[in-house]
């Protein structure tokens, strides 16, 4: 029952992932129809890149990786959690609103370390003005994190799930405004990102208000309790946000090529759908998951949590990836190739899509790894880990950017998440069974790659009668939802024939109590 629960948990957080990417897709073929790959677009990348980037340091990356499983073991002791959760918000917000101060001061400064490539053309005025506007967002969004953190460990999942969606909605309210009004469209687009972190932060106050942990901030104060927290957040930094810390070195170099961010950007939207949907979810459930078995010293239910995770996962995003690798052309084009975004667009943005589905396994696994070494309090192995990550993806975009262009910064992060997930999972043995993988995962796993490759064989040969539908509006989507549906059916079925999973384990995460 508890495998039960904790795919059911997974199933909730990735319904609402799925929902707030579909959503975002919306919102990005908005903007690709209106921006294309030009200045614009480029500088409100960069410039909601920022905060973002910084997100997961302060919150999903490091903060929250260390308050969880804190917070998680008082929940479980029944005392002190609503006193930890308070300080802890407290503390968060105070080093944030430092922190954002100081950014609107240095604001040029951190626009070069994101695209050093802008500097004397009119992208870098644009992405120091829209980083202005959105940087706040941070505060924001960082305090949503932390509540959604107080949610999952108590095992409410929905609004810490569905938050995100609001995001999406508000983008896509103020794009549809923008252009009805007439309004410009990239000032239009960075103002609605502080609104839709105060929307997102509103309804996590009340979720967590709910759940009876309604937490008003008080006079700071540095508790024992927060000065372990920060001890052990510190080296989460690096190692929650590797592959943002990634990404900065990718746009870096991109930046030295007219486009590229904005190729770059699209095609890390569509990995990271699956990514977000299995990824995200897996890490949301799993870590408090395995912090209370470890308190608990539950070794056998760690390690089927661990198993069951890693699993789910793979089935998940292995097919995912040999999408990616088959069709990336008609991804592209059907979801982009409209207004200002043209076939030459398409054509760059398939390739780093291709470079980034080689490495969607690694992201996803980092995800079932890393908890084992949090759910520890465990932070500076990964960060150690990090680093020699940071130095592989450094090495290959950099070295290889003179050589083969943009796609540097692509197959950089792509050869960095493997050398993480390597590193996490020999890390792993040190800590005997709870962190190894069952026989059960072992059995599945090249069933689960077999299934995927076959589905792949099948889109490239449905891929061929349909290309003519490809080119033409209102048939292309027709042809793109042919070969999803295909491929999903023809996944699944050959999965369940050759025992890669069982359909019943879908079932019976997607059956409510």
């Amino acid at each position: 029952m508890a495998g039960i629960r904790l795919v059911r948990g997974f199933f909730t957080v990735g319904a609402w992932t799925m929902a707030s990417r579909v959503l975002g897709f919306v919102r990005d073929v908005v903007i690709a129809a209106a921006l294309g790959a030009g200045p614009v677009a480029e500088a409100f990348v960069v410039a909601f890149s920022l905060p973002n980037m910084f997100r997961r340091f302060f919150a999903e990356g490091a903060f929250n990786m260390a308050f969880v499983p804190m917070f998680a073991k008082r929940v479980e002791a029944g005392h002190g959690a609503h006193e930890f959760a308070r300080d802890a918000l407290t503390g968060l917000a105070s080093i944030v609103i430092l922190f954002t101060l100081a950014a609107q001061v240095f604001m040029p400064a951190l626009v070069l370390a994101m695209a050093s490539g802008f500097l004397g053309d009119e992208r870098f005025d644009l992405a120091v003005l829209y980083g202005r506007i959105a940087f706040p967002y941070i505060l924001f969004i960082s305090l949503a994190a932390l509540l959604s953190g107080v949610l999952n460990a108590t095992g409410r999942f929905t609004a810490a799930a569905a938050a995100p969606v609001l995001l999406n909605v508000i983008f896509i309210a103020a794009l549809s405004l923008g252009a009805w009004a007439g309004w410009d469209m990239g000032l239009t687009l960075v103002w609605a990102v502080p609104v839709a972190g105060v929307a997102q932060l509103a309804l996590l106050w009340v979720a967590a208000a709910r759940a009876g942990f309604r937490l008003v901030p008080r006079r700071p104060r540095m508790t024992p309790e927060l000065k372990r927290l920060a001890i052990i957040a510190a080296p989460a930094a690096l190692a929650g946000g590797v592959v943002q810390v990634n990404l900065l070195i990718g746009r870096q170099v991109a930046s030295f090529f007219d486009g590229a961010i904005a190729w770059l950007n699209y095609a890390d939207r569509l990995y990271q759908l699956p990514l977000g949907v299995v990824g995200i979810a897996i890490g949301v459930v799993l870590l408090p998951d395995l912090a209370r078995k470890l308190s608990a010293d539950d070794s056998v239910g760690g390690r089927h949590s661990l198993s069951r995770a890693g699993e789910m996962a793979l089935a998940l995003t292995v097919p995912a990836a040999v999408a990616l690798l088959v069709i990336p052309m008609p991804l592209v084009q059907v979801l982009f190739e409209r207004g200002a975004f043209t076939a030459d667009d398409t054509a760059a943005t398939a390739v780093a899509v291709q470079i980034y589905g080689l490495g969607l396994p690694a992201f996803v696994l980092q995800k079932v790894l890393q908890p084992v070494y949090f759910a520890r309090e465990n932070t500076r192995t990964p960060f150690y880990f990090a680093l020699v990550s940071l130095v592989v993806n450094a090495v290959l975009a950099i070295g290889l950017a003179p050589v083969i262009g943009y796609t540097a910064a692509a197959i950089g992060t792509t050869f960095a998440a493997w050398a993480m997930v390597a590193l996490l999972w020999i890390g792993s043995w040190r800590m005997g069974e709870v962190a190894r993988f069952d026989q059960r995962f072992w059995g599945r796993l090249w069933r689960i790659g077999l299934a995927s490759w076959a589905m792949g064989g099948v889109l490239w040969l449905l891929t061929l009668p349909l290309h003519a539908l490809l080119g033409v509006p209102g048939l292309d989507a027709l042809a793109l939802v042919i070969l999803v549906v295909a491929g999903i059916a023809s996944y699944f079925a050959i999965g369940h024939l050759i025992h890669a999973f069982r359909m019943s384990d879908f079932r019976s995460a997607l059956r409510r109590d």
